[in-house]
C-alpha cells in the first residue's frame, strides 16, 4: 500500500519524508528528518514485521566503499539516516540535503517520547554494565539482554545466537549497540527471520550516550561539525587510527562523487513499508 499509512500503523518513509532513497558516496541515505523518524517510531508496534534502521557516518561511508558485499546491510534497511556532520555538509557542496539523525539523538528521542510504560526492550550490548545502567534509568520498561562475545563479527555461530535471543521474544524495540558492521548484520538477518517483530535500531555508542557513561561534545563543537574532536579527546587510543585513516578515503569518495564515479546521487526504487528485505 502506497498511502501515508498502512493497515499496521507504519507509516511509509517515502510519504513522509516526500522524496527517495538517496545515493551519496555509494551509500544509501533517506532524506527524513529526525521528527519524522520520531513520529514513525510512535507508531510501532511489538506485532510487526521486523525491519530496521542503520545510521551510517564517515567510517561506515569508507567502509562500504573498501567492502561493497556490506552494502546489502544498508540498502535492505527501513531506513538509512545521516550519522555524520561532514558527510551532511559535503553533501550540501552538491546541493544534496541530506537531514542529520545521529544514533545518539534517536536513541534519546526513543527513551524521552516514544517508549511507553511496559513496553519491552530487547538489548544486545557490548557489556553488562550498559545492560545493568539501562535498567536503574529506565526500571518501568521490561529489558530483555544479550551480551555476545568479542569478535563476534567473524563468530557465526555467536552471530546466530544474536539472532535467535531476539526472536524467541518479541519486543516493541531492539537496540543492537555492538558497533559497525556486526550490529547490521544481526539487523539484517532478523529481517530475514519469520519469528522477529519490532523495530531494530543499530545506534553505535547510543546506550553509552543516554546513561552517561560516556558525554557528548558540547552543543556548539557539534553546530560545528567538530564533535569527532571531542570524541578523539576522549578516547585518542582507540579512535585516532580510525580518523586518521578515514579522513583521506573520504575526500578520495568526494572527489568521485563529483566526477559521479561512485554510484551517484539518484534515487532507485525501495520497499515504502516495514517488510523485510526482498
Amino acid at each position: 500500500m502506497h498511502g501515508s499509512t498502512e493497515t499496521s500503523g507504519i507509516f511509509s518513509v517515502d510519504a513522509l519524508a516526500g522524496k527517495a532513497r538517496r545515493r551519496f558516496m555509494g551509500t544509501p541515505f533517506d532524506v527524513v528528518t529526525h521528527q519524522a523518524v520520531v513520529r514513525m517510531l510512535s507508531c510501532s508496534e511489538d506485532a510487526s514485521p521486523f525491519r530496521y534502521i542503520v545510521t551510517p557516518n564517515v567510517d561506515h561511508v569508507v567502509r562500504l566503499n573498501k567492502n561493497p558485499a556490506l552494502l546489502p546491510l544498508y540498502t535492505d534497511a527501513w531506513m538509512s539516516l545521516c550519522d555524520s556532520r561532514p558527510i551532511r555538509l559535503l553533501a550540501r557542496l552538491l546541493s544534496l540535503e541530506l537531514p542529520l539523525v545521529t544514533g545518539s539523538d534517536l536513541t534519546q528521542s526513543l527513551f524521552r517520547s516514544v517508549v511507553r510504560r511496559g513496553d519491552r526492550v530487547t538489548l544486545i550490548a557490548a557489556d553488562g554494565g550498559v545492560v545493568a545502567d539501562m535498567a536503574k534509568a529506565f526500571p518501568e520498561l521490561r529489558f530483555r539482554s544479550h551480551v555476545p562475545p568479542s569478535r563476534v563479527w567473524s563468530n557465526p555461530a555467536a552471530l546466530q545466537e544474536c539472532v535467535d535471543f531476539v526472536a524467541q521474544e518479541p519486543a516493541r524495540f531492539t537496540l543492537i549497540a555492538i558497533g559497525a558492521p556486526q550490529s547490521e548484520k544481526i539487523a539484517s538477518m532478523l529481517a530475514c527471520d519469520p519469528r522477529a517483530h519490532g523495530v531494530g535500531l543499530c545506534i553505535g555508542a547510543g546506550l553509552e550516550f543516554l546513561t552517561g557513561r560516556k558525554k557528548r561534545a558540547p552543543a556548539l563543537m557539534r553546530v560545528m561539525a567538530i564533535e569527532w574532536l571531542h570524541r578523539l579527546a576522549s578516547d585518542p587510543k582507540r579512535l585516532w587510527r580510525r580518523y586518521l585513516y578515514s579522513a583521506m578515503p573520504l575526500l578520495v569518495l568526494f572527489v568521485k562523487e563529483v566526477g559521479g564515479k561512485t554510484g551517484g546521487m539518484g534515487s532507485r526504487p525501495r520497499a515504502t513499508s516495514g517488510g523485510s528485505p526482498r
